[in-house]
């Protein structure tokens, strides 16, 4: 493969990273509540989610949501009511914090996800976006040719999903590190209000966007 189409791609891959999306809100919930390993679980999901899109779209699976209306609008609606139901999830949160005025030690020691959760909420965050996948349907034909094989076509995979672990990384060390301010329960009940209302805002414009 050509070093320039590698170089190219992973220029791509980072621009996609880094802009703002579900899996930077989902780590600003996640570690401020649940700490540092769950951030990392969140990560792995996303990872792993990076992985099944690349297989769909190696194989010429994922053309079916291109080129089916109808394939499209149920993977859409389903990507939608998941961001929205973590969304309604964290203004829920938040609403019973307030009303309950729990004290800040109280507060700590609850709503803490498991890995297995905080894996399963990374993975299923990226592995309902249908953006992810168009991206892979865009991406691979033009960094790709047709007689290199699928080996090639999963170290791109591999090179997205280091680029996603190294930005998300620094993510979570970055807001482990402010962690006494991220404790307070005030800052979490208004974390958990501004984070509930992203997460709606993401499903409604998934839910609104159009095949093609």
């Amino acid at each position: 493969m050509d070093i320039n189409n590698i170089i190219t791609f992973i220029a791509v891959a980072t621009l996609l990273v880094i802009s703002p999306g579900p899996n930077g809100f989902l780590l600003t919930k996640t570690v401020p509540f649940s700490g540092q390993k769950a951030g990392f679980a969140n990560i792995w999901g996303f990872v792993a989610a990076f992985y099944v899109h690349g297989t769909l779209s190696i194989f010429g699976i994922s053309v079916l949501l291109v080129q089916s209306a109808q394939a499209f609008f149920i993977f859409k609606i389903l990507g939608a009511a998941y961001l929205i139901w973590i969304g309604i999830k964290a203004l829920a949160s938040a609403f019973k914090a307030k009303n309950t005025k729990l004290p800040d030690s109280t507060y700590k020691n609850i709503k803490l996800v498991s890995m297995r959760t905080a894996f399963s909420e990374g993975f299923l965050t990226n592995v309902l976006n249908p953006k992810v996948s168009m991206f892979y349907l865009a991406a691979f034909p033009q960094f790709i040719s047709t007689n290199e094989g699928a080996a090639n076509a999963y170290a791109l995979v591999t090179a997205h999903s280091i680029v996603n672990f190294v930005w998300f990384s620094t993510m979570v060390f970055m807001l482990s590190r402010i962690k006494k301010t991220t404790d307070n329960a005030q800052f979490k009940k208004w974390l958990n209000s501004i984070t509930g209302v992203v997460f709606i805002g993401f499903g409604s414009k998934l839910a609104l966007m159009k095949n093609g």
